[in-house]
């Protein structure tokens, strides 16, 4: 055996990788929707069980329209929950669909403290009973909180998304894609893009030059929380989790905020919307 072939073998038993091209890996991502994106990440999509941080300078100006083509897969392909858990916004139930996303499959927390936001977005990840849980912690949130996370996406097969603001991008973090987004830029006098991710931390590879996508279409995904007397509260629906994690009665009953996007009704106070 040449010392080349042994080369190559050790880096196929021990996952080494040359720092000019990313391993190859047998996991089968989530696509992303956008081939332009795809080719850069780990496993040609979304990592599957693992938390995605995406860093931001504020929201709605986009993230979501990146997000929507793998959640539409999810919700079509899984009848389990796509939890949102703090989201400064509520769903809009109409562009869900628009999106292909099945809107039977979305359930918002409300978390009354940090504490209890925490808590709710470990236990879903673990739970096995979604396949998707989009985050929007506070500042509070630490290292020790996120490697939690990723150990609840392992234990529950779920996909965590952690959104940031981009001041978080100087700080280290266990989660093992971080991706910094940006609003419309232009690449060139001709050409503009929706928006603008750098992937600035990813498994077995640097961090990526800036890539432009661009979406088809108008979509909002997003509006600003109504008032509460224009929410119908859930009052007799539970939510289906595995017996385990039914003992904090908290977070499945109407204490904890649960409200799904067709319960508000389309005869109710609309707020303005957010484009994104």
């Amino acid at each position: 055996m040449t010392e080349i072939s042994e080369l190559q073998q050790l880096m196929q038993e021990t996952g080494l990788w040359r720092a000019n091209h990313l391993p190859l890996s047998l996991a089968k991502g989530i696509p992303t929707g956008f081939p332009e994106l795809d080719p850069w990440l780990p496993d040609n999509g979304w990592p599957r069980e693992s938390v995605t941080e995406l860093l931001y300078p504020y929201s709605g100006i986009g993230e979501l329209r990146l997000l929507a083509p793998a959640l539409a897969l999810l919700s079509q392909q899984q009848s389990r929950w796509i939890a949102w858990i703090g989201s400064p916004y509520i769903p809009y139930g109409p562009a869900l669909i628009q999106a292909g996303i099945k809107i039977e499959t979305i359930l918002i927390i409300r978390p009354k403290s940090t504490a209890d936001q925490l808590w709710a977005i470990e236990k879903s990840l673990a739970s096995g009973a979604c396949s998707a849980v989009l985050a929007w912690p506070d500042k509070s949130i630490q290292s020790k909180h996120i490697r939690r996370l990723q150990l609840a996406c392992k234990a529950g097969q779920s996909w965590g998304l952690v959104f940031r603001s981009d001041k978080a991008a100087e700080q280290s973090s266990p989660a093992p894609l971080r991706l910094h987004l940006q609003p419309n830029r232009k690449s060139n006098l001709s050409k503009k893009s929706d928006i603008c991710v750098s992937i600035i931390k990813r498994p077995g590879g640097w961090a990526s030059d800036p890539i432009d996508i661009q979406f088809r279409g108008d979509l909002d995904l997003r509006r600003p929380h109504a008032p509460v007397t224009t929410i119908q509260k859930v009052s007799s629906q539970k939510v289906s989790l595995p017996r385990k994690f039914q003992y904090r009665q908290a977070a499945t009953d109407t204490k904890a905020g649960l409200v799904w996007p067709s319960q508000v009704g389309p005869n109710q106070a609309r707020p303005g919307q957010a484009k994104l």
